[in-house]
C-alpha cells in the first residue's frame, strides 16, 4: 500500500498530499465529488444519492476549517460545505484496493503457509487466512476436502461463484482418447495458462484430485511474478514486445471455435503486471519485422525456459483429497507425464471470477472492524 500523508493550508484553502514520492494538490472538483454527508452518500450502499457528472467544472475551494485529526469543513464555490473524513481517502490511492500485496516466491519458498485446512473454511478466521494466502502468493492447496464428486464445486463456491464455460460447470481430468484437449490424455504437461483463447480468461482455477494412482504426474505450479522479475533484468527489450504486441491464441472443439489476442505479458488498468498469458500448444507468432521477430521469439524462448526451471518450479503429488487453487494467469501449472496403467488420476476442476476473493477478503475485514 503506498504512503499517503496530508498537508493543510487553511489560509490558502489548499490540501496536499503526498503519496510515496510524489505530491499532488487535491483539486476542487475532486474533493467535491467525494462529499460524505448523508445526504448526498447512502451510508449503506456506499453509492452516491446525487450525480457528480453534474457538477460545476470550474469550482473552487473557498475555505478548510479543521474540526479535529483528519477531520475538516470544506466549503466550496458553489454553495456546498461538508465535513470530510481525509482517512476515507487512503483508498484513492491504495493500488491493491484494500488487498494485501503479491508477494512473489521460488521452488525453494516454505510453502507451509500454502496449505489450509478445509473444515477451516467454515469460520472468517480461517476463510481470512486462506484468503489472505491466495491474494499474496496467488495459489492455495485446501486438505482434507471431502473425497466426492462434485466437491470442487463446494470448494469454488465458499469463494466466489461458479463460472461455466463449453467444459460445463466443472470437467473431470483423467485420460481418455481422442479427448478435445490434451489436459485429458497421460502425455506431460509444460506450465501454462489455461483458457488464453477466452475473453474474459479465467481467472481462477481449481483442481481438486479424486484419485491418484500413478507414481508420475506430478502437479507443477510456477509464480510467473518471480519469472518476469527474471526476464525483465535479463532482457529488457524481449519483455516489452511481450508486453506490447498482441498474440492470437486458439481453441477449436466439435461446437466451438474460440480465438482471441493479447499480449503475453499481461497488465491490469494502472499498468501493474499481473501475470503471463502462457500455453505454447495454442499460441501463434506474431507477424513483425524480422530482426523484431527474433528479439520477440528470443524473449519468448527464455520465458518458457525460465518456467520449466528448478529454480522456479515447484514439483508436488496432489493427494487424495486436497484441491490446489491458483491465479490463472500468475501461477501457472502444468503436470509431468505419467502411465495410465498404473492405475486411475483422477481430478476435478473448475473456474472462478478472480474478483471474487478479493472482493470476500475486503468484506470479512470491514465485518471484523463493525464488530471488534
Amino acid at each position: 500500500m503506498s504512503q499517503v500523508r496530508f498537508s493543510v493550508n487553511e489560509a490558502e484553502a489548499s490540501i496536499l498530499a503526498y503519496i510515496d514520492e510524489e505530491i499532488f494538490e487535491l483539486p476542487a472538483l475532486w474533493l467535491r465529488e467525494r462529499c460524505q454527508d448523508d445526504i448526498h452518500l447512502d451510508q449503506v450502499t456506499q453509492q452516491r444519492l446525487f450525480d457528480p457528472h453534474q457538477l460545476e467544472d470550474e469550482i473552487s475551494l473557498l475555505t478548510v476549517e479543521k474540526q479535529n485529526d483528519m477531520q475538516y469543513q470544506l466549503t466550496f464555490s458553489d454553495g456546498y460545505s461538508g465535513y470530510y473524513d481525509f482517512t476515507e481517502f487512503f483508498a484513492d490511492f491504495d493500488p491493491y484496493d484494500g488487498a494485501p500485496t503479491p508477494t512473489p516466491w521460488m521452488s525453494d519458498t516454505d510453502k507451509q503457509d500454502f496449505y489450509v485446512d478445509y473444515n477451516g473454511l467454515s469460520s472468517d478466521k480461517g476463510m481470512l487466512k486462506a484468503l489472505e494466502t491466495f491474494l499474496t502468493k496467488g495459489v492455495l492447496i485446501v486438505t482434507n476436502v471431502p473425497n466426492k464428486p462434485d466437491a470442487v464445486l463446494d470448494v469454488a463456491s465458499q469463494f466466489g461463484q461458479v463460472r461455466e464455460t463449453n467444459f460445463g460447470k466443472y470437467f473431470e481430468v483423467y485420460t481418455r482418447p481422442n479427448s478435445n484437449d490434451l489436459a485429458y490424455r497421460s502425455v506431460p504437461l509444460g506450465p501454462h495458462t489455461d483458457n488464453p483463447y477466452r475473453d474474459p480468461m479465467p481467472g481462477i482455477q481449481l483442481l481438486h484430485c479424486i484419485a491418484n494412482e500413478t507414481s508420475g504426474g506430478l502437479s507443477t505450479l510456477v509464480d510467473s511474478l518471480s519469472v518476469l522479475n527474471q526476464l525483465k533484468a535479463e532482457n529488457p527489450e524481449g519483455y516489452k514486445l511481450l508486453s506490447e504486441i498482441p498474440v492470437r491464441y486458439r481453441h477449436v472443439d466439435n461446437d466451438v471455435e474460440l480465438i482471441e489476442r493479447r499480449t503475453m505479458i499481461e497488465s491490469d488498468n494502472t499498468g501493474r503486471v499481473t501475470g503471463i498469458a502462457y500455453s505454447p500448444r495454442l499460441d501463434y507468432l506474431p507477424l513483425l519485422p524480422n530482426d523484431q521477430l527474433v528479439i520477440f521469439h528470443r524473449a519468448r524462448k527464455r520465458l518458457g525456459q525460465l518456467l520449466s526451471s528448478p529454480d522456479y518450479e515447484w514439483r508436488f503429488k496432489l493427494e487424495p483429497g486436497q484441491l490446489q487453487m491458483f491465479h490463472n494467469t500468475r501461477v501457472l501449472h502444468g503436470r509431468t507425464g505419467f502411465d495410465a496403467s498404473e492405475g486411475l488420476r483422477h481430478l476435478q476442476g473448475a473456474y472462478i471470477d478472480l474478483d471474487a476473493p478479493k472482493g470476500r477478503y475486503k468484506a470479512i475485514k470491514r465485518q471484523k472492524r463493525i464488530t471488534d
